[in-house]
């Protein structure tokens, strides 16, 4: 009975952990694209804005880009369309 409930479980802990690795701009650091760097990341750091998950490289990064996400969100984006990746 124990193994019947483990599969379940585990299958559930993958989807869920498969999920918060998948944020805006192809989990390259939001706060990084602002200023026109390039910098993936594992989502670790994230923060939920408008619905959508945004990724950063650490929470000092994420701690920078809090202070002004609306500016800093355009920027990341327009930076991000400029190489994009689907």
């Amino acid at each position: 009975m124990k193994a019947t409930l483990l599969v379940p479980a585990l299958a559930t802990a993958l989807l869920f952990s498969s999920a918060a690795m998948a944020g805006e701009f192809g989990n390259y650091c939001a706060m990084n694209l602002a200023e026109g760097k390039k910098v993936k990341t594992d989502c670790s750091v994230n923060a939920m804005i408008g619905g959508k998950e945004y990724c950063f490289f650490n929470t000092a990064a994420k701690t920078k880009f809090m202070e002004d996400p609306k500016v800093l969100l355009a920027k990341a984006s327009d930076f991000y369309q400029t190489f994009g990746e689907s």
